[in-house]
């Protein structure tokens, strides 16, 4: 039987793929806007558990294929998740595994069980074994993991110290909220800059008033909202919604 893990670069992958049989595979898909930091948590990482760590990449960043996709991702669609996560992973493992002798493993806890419900339904009908340890006993929060990985001598990712909930694309995410924004600009405004220039230069090149978040305010009905409008509101001092922070699901 051969195990290949889904391994991120966050802490649920190295707590998941350490209750994974030997031999296993950690296979990771960067997007190429990763923090420099969750490299050398996958090398420690992988040290840790044991596993042949292998790195692929479709060879664009998010904003690329945004670009050439002629869509903005947002919190509904995600095209960046489908081609530089899931189908590189897909073409992998159909390229290197048998389904009938492999098992794919995936971070997800017990809290989001039901993400892990509808993959692993969604690919049985595909012929693939999809797993989720830790939504098996023993149950572990985020935290007590952190914990695990301090005692076995590595550093948690930084941009987990830094306020971000998961440590992919550089604590950027179509997919996040004014939360998670908001977080970016106070501790990486640089990139913040960087990720708000993109958004207005395709929001340039589609002529379109598009954005990654949604706007609320006023009358409820739902309104574009651009990293360059949150960003002014937060500099005027308004009030923000810190609790939204979106979710990262590239693999759900």
């Amino acid at each position: 039987m051969r195990h290949v893990v889904m391994f991120s670069g966050g802490i649920g992958s190295w707590a998941a793929a350490r209750r994974v049989p030997s031999p296993k595979t950690l296979l990771f898909t960067d997007t190429l806007i990763e923090d420099a930091d969750l490299y050398r948590f996958l090398e420690e990482a992988a040290a840790n558990v044991g596993g042949d760590l292998v790195r692929i990449a479709e060879g664009r960043t998010p904003w690329e294929v945004y670009h050439d996709r002629r869509f903005l991702g947002n919190s509904r669609f995600d095209p960046c998740s489908h081609v530089l996560k899931r189908r590189p992973a897909d073409i992998w493992l159909k390229t290197n595994c048998d389904p009938a002798d492999t098992t794919i493993y995936v971070g997800i806890d017990w809290t989001e069980e039901h993400r892990y419900i509808r993959l692993r339904d969604l690919r049985a009908k595909q012929g693939w074994n999809y797993q989720a340890p830790l939504c098996e006993a023993p149950f572990l929060t985020k935290g007590q993991m952190i914990l695990e990985l301090k005692a076995a001598g590595i550093a948690p990712p930084r941009l987990y110290s830094e306020g971000f909930s998961h440590n992919n694309c550089g604590g950027f995410c179509c997919k996040a909220g004014q939360g998670q924004f908001a977080n970016l600009l106070r501790v990486k405004p640089a990139l913040y800059a960087e990720h708000e220039a993109k958004e207005e230069a395709l929001r340039a090149h589609l002529g379109k008033d598009v954005s990654m978040m949604t706007d609320r305010t006023g009358d409820g009905k739902k309104k574009p909202l651009t990293m360059r409008t949150l960003r002014l509101r937060i500099e005027a001092g308004e009030q923000v919604d810190m609790f939204d922070i979106g979710g990262c699901g590239c693999f759900a």
